[in-house]
């Protein structure tokens, strides 16, 4: 395991200083000042922009100034600038959807965490032995045996705080595309919330587990320890593994619990409507450590991962209005959060407030669904 330490840090290095040469070719390339002094002003030789192959290309002169980088297989080292460029488009470019990220860090100590091998023979992975390039064999536990037929294409280690993981990535060219298979009319809205996770427009309710509420205790528990020992001491190093585990627990917990809503909702309806949710603005108000601790992005993500892959889908929606609205006659009752009935003077309908914006995105999501299917067929 010190191998896959030393790798792992000796990837950092190279991280942060390719990330460096990126952000020495912007910044010479803007500038503060709107207007510059003809006689006072030098303007630097512009270098050309460096990218993902041209960083790549320097990797051979790196092993020569720095032999100890030949420990380390070449296509794992190629993939340091495939990061390195990806993080830095999607600060200046944003992904697919045009959704930029942050400015990307550099990476202290302990930060880099994982490393691929793009390419893997599939007879390097036997039992519960798995053979890696430039570390050697490693004994692993297998989760899952691979099933006949697919082959590995790549193969990423991951450091963890409860130890090492290996992600197999497999393709079978055997397996049929998915292709979409759902009733239009077996529809569902929920509303996902904090006291209850999800209520549906069905009138099910899940309560929210709130597994981070219940493991504040341990948790200050094990920041405390870390501020009693000495920085820099093993004792303080073993503390900080110690509440790392905690941490990993409960976001396992929460990530298996959403797995197992997902797949009753997907079991029981065809389509499932949901909210189309300012994650990172909620996050923001007083609410902020319940709604992470819900974790409603991670659990659409999910959800619509597993809806494609069973043919069946999700539907986004609009949040505006969903819980003044009543669902019964369309008039605007407005109501503060605290508020937790939604009580209507014109049709006289009395609910949940919650019931009552899960049927109102249920009503949304056929209505946008058979929008979409509209111009399908006219597109044809």
């Amino acid at each position: 395991m010190k191998i896959i330490d030393n790798t792992l840090d000796m990837l950092r290095c190279q991280y942060n200083y390719q990330l460096g040469q990126r952000f020495e070719w912007f910044e010479q390339r803007f500038c503060s000042r709107d207007r510059c002094s003809l006689v006072v002003c030098h303007i630097p030789e512009l270098k050309d922009k460096p990218n993902r192959f041209s960083q790549q290309a320097t990797l051979t002169q790196l092993k020569k100034d720095r032999p100890w980088y030949k420990s380390i297989h070449s296509q794992v080292l190629q993939e340091v600038p495939k990061k390195v460029e990806l993080a830095f488009d999607r600060w200046l470019k944003g992904d697919v959807n045009g959704k930029r990220s942050g400015k990307p860090r550099f990476k202290a100590k302990g930060q880099y965490k994982t490393f691929t091998y793009p390419q893997f023979k599939k007879e390097h992975f036997a039992n519960d032995k798995i053979t890696l390039s430039k570390i050697g064999t490693v004994k692993v536990i297998v989760h899952r045996q691979i099933p006949d037929g697919f082959d590995i294409k790549t193969v990423s280690i991951t450091k963890k705080s409860d130890g090492y993981y290996v992600t197999l990535s497999l393709e079978d060219k055997t397996v049929p595309t998915i292709k979409p298979d759902f009733d239009i009319n077996n529809i569902v809205g929920i509303d996902v919330a904090l006291i209850d996770f999800i209520v549906t427009s069905d009138d099910e309710r899940i309560s929210a587990p709130k597994f981070l509420r219940k493991a504040e205790r341990k948790l200050k528990s094990a920041q405390r320890r870390i501020s009693r020992r000495k920085k820099g001491s093993n004792r303080r190093k073993k503390a900080i593994v110690e509440l790392g585990k905690q941490h990993k627990k409960v976001a396992d917990t929460r990530k298996d619990f959403h797995f197992k809503i997902a797949n009753t909702l997907l079991k029981k309806y065809d389509v499932i409507a949901v909210e189309k949710l300012n994650i990172k603005g909620l996050a923001k108000i007083r609410l902020a450590k319940s709604i992470n601790d819900a974790g409603w992005g991670q659990f659409i993500s999910i959800l619509s991962n597993k809806a494609e892959n069973a043919g069946l889908k999700v539907v986004a929606i609009n949040t505006n209005g969903t819980s003044q609205e009543c669902s019964s006659c369309g008039t605007k009752v407005k109501k503060p959060l605290s508020q937790r009935m939604h009580n209507c003077a014109n049709c006289k309908v009395s609910l949940c407030r919650d019931l009552n914006a899960s049927l109102n995105i249920k009503a949304r999501g056929t209505h946008a669904l058979k929008a979409q299917i509209m111009s399908s067929m006219k597109s044809l």
